[in-house]
């Protein structure tokens, strides 16, 4: 069934392929390649090392700082200990950065020489924060660890142990750590084998800009590294820098977010861009529109596959496979497609009564590689875990040939006058328009209706006219749908994770509350 059987943790992926073979290229970097083999007997001297600093069972080692072999070698040395690595996210400011320290119980934070502005002023606003390792390119992380012992440890993992822990992106409330385990990640590994749309090539190669704190980062690494995937790492995604090392190191693989896909086909130096060598560009991490889809379909070769999860599902939950990404079916390009094996799906009312198909309602999913829970918040775990369903808070609806689509988050939905809206449903009208680059709708306050919809655009170059938008929109939606106003930005503010911060673009006009949702 499985399909490396001797696997059965995280920290077994380099040493299965050391063994089986052991000079294949693991990571590429800038100014050198290092092989599995290479990167096994390191990860067993962090190991070692994190476990020389204190690394514990049921306890978290923290890491902060920007994607690097010192960032794998953090990861990989934690799998081999049973202690978890809480990824922090080093895009926040200094409260919200401390609100996470102060909730993983981190007692040892590894944390990048480049980050010690937002460090320190996180750690000035905590009573007793953790002891930082620091590190940077003269002093790197796989340098402190040179002199410790490259055997394996002697320490027995389970796979129900908490191998890693990433915090959800939202920023009101106190901060959820999602803990995921050795055993659900590797089922994820397994559920990804029964599905025909995934396949392996002895020659392919992935190029990682991903956010290292956001399970679309974790999920794709792993997903390739467990399959014998080199990947290319690059620190932060810049859209110039990216297109500059698909030319140069002409990989098979690319994973980005929508907001990632459009900042790369805006870019200039797309136009010349060699993509030949791109047999496949997956996207997730939020919907995306019919307008960048079909756009990102014309302009880059190779197939497309989109996939749908969350941090607590554990990873992808469905996907819509390449065969089902046709310019000729607008339509099916803004589903999600249908569960991955061994994932069910149902859709629910109010009330937790199932949907039949067309209608709208919230999305439950079932899955191996769902989360523990949060770490050391039961009320909020029980509160979206129930009988091994996870809540997931958005609206979907299933067409009768089994495709689902997201309607909306059930926090972005707008009501008014007593009738549920969806954004996305407005913003892939409004996102085909030839001169809108970006857009996100919104609800926003008013006297008569509660709220009213509120389209915010990003313009192409040479500008957009609010009149001949609202007309586009009158063709194509019913009256209560087109949006009451227009506003123009040059930029959205974002999570993150890449995701519009629609909680952001409510401030101005529902005030710091921002509706009271994410």
């Amino acid at each position: 069934m499985w399909v490396y059987p001797e696997i059965r943790t995280l920290g077994e992926y380099p040493g299965y392929w050391s063994r089986s073979d052991p000079d294949r290229i693991m990571f590429k970097l800038q100014d050198r390649n290092v092989s599995f083999a290479e990167f096994d007997q390191l990860a067993n001297q962090a190991a070692h090392f994190l476990l020389n600093q204190g690394a514990q069972p049921d306890q978290l080692i923290a890491f902060m700082g920007q994607n690097s072999l010192d960032f794998y070698l953090a990861f990989f040395g934690c799998t081999r200990t049973r202690a978890g690595l809480v990824v922090l996210n080093w895009r926040l400011a200094a409260p919200e950065l401390a609100q996470q320290i102060l909730d993983s119980e981190s007692k040892v934070v590894i944390v990048e020489r480049s980050q010690e502005a937002l460090w320190t002023a996180a750690a000035d606003l905590l009573d007793q924060p953790p002891r930082p390792i620091w590190f940077d390119e003269a002093d790197s992380f796989e340098a402190m660890i040179a002199e410790q012992s490259a055997d394996p440890v002697d320490v027995t993992i389970s796979e129900d142990d908490t191998a890693f822990q990433l915090y959800t992106s939202g920023t009101t409330g106190k901060p959820k750590g999602v803990m995921l385990s050795h055993r659900g990640t590797n089922m994820m590994r397994l559920s990804e084998h029964f599905e025909p749309a995934y396949h392996w090539e002895s020659d392919d190669s992935f190029i990682n800009a991903l956010p290292n704190f956001h399970l679309l980062h974790l999920g794709i690494t792993l997903q390739c590294l467990y399959n014998g995937v080199s990947i290319t790492i690059v620190r932060q995604f810049d859209p110039a820098l990216v297109l500059q090392t698909i030319t140069k190191q002409q990989p098979t693989l690319l994973t980005l977010t929508p907001t990632m896909l459009q900042m790369l086909l805006d870019h200039p130096d797309a136009a010349t861009t060699d993509f030949s060598s791109l047999r496949l560009t997956l996207y997730a991490g939020s919907p995306i529109s019919l307008g960048l889809i079909k756009r990102a379909i014309a302009t880059m070769p190779g197939k497309f596959m989109q996939f749908y999860g969350s941090t607590e599902a554990g990873g992808a939950s469905s996907i819509l496979r390449p065969d089902e990404h046709d310019l000729e079916d607008e339509a099916k390009l803004q589903s999600c497609g249908r569960p991955l094996p061994l994932i069910d799906f149902r859709i629910v009312d109010p009330e937790g009564n199932e949907i039949t198909d067309g209608e709208p309602g919230e999305l439950l999913i079932r899955q191996p590689a769902i989360t523990k829970g949060y770490w050391r918040q039961p009320d909020t775990t029980a509160s979206v875990l129930e009988n091994g369903w996870y809540r997931s808070g958005d609206i979907v609806r299933r067409d009768d040939e089994g495709l689902y689509y997201i309607v909306d988050r059930a926090k972005d939905m707008i009501v008014s006058g007593g009738e549920n809206i969806y954004s996305a449903e407005i913003e892939n009208v409004l996102s085909v328009h030839p001169t809108v680059a970006s857009v996100a709708v919104i609800g926003v306050p008013h006297e008569r209706w509660g709220e009213a919809v509120k389209a915010v655009i990003i313009a192409q170059e040479g500008g957009a006219d609010e009149g001949e938008l609202m007309a586009w929109c009158r063709e194509r939606l019913a009256a209560y749908k087109v949006p009451k106003s227009v506003d123009f930005v040059d930029s959205f503010p974002l999570v993150p994770s890449g995701k519009v911060s629609k909680k952001d673009l409510r401030k101005k006009y529902w005030g710091e509350e921002g509706r009271g949702v994410a």
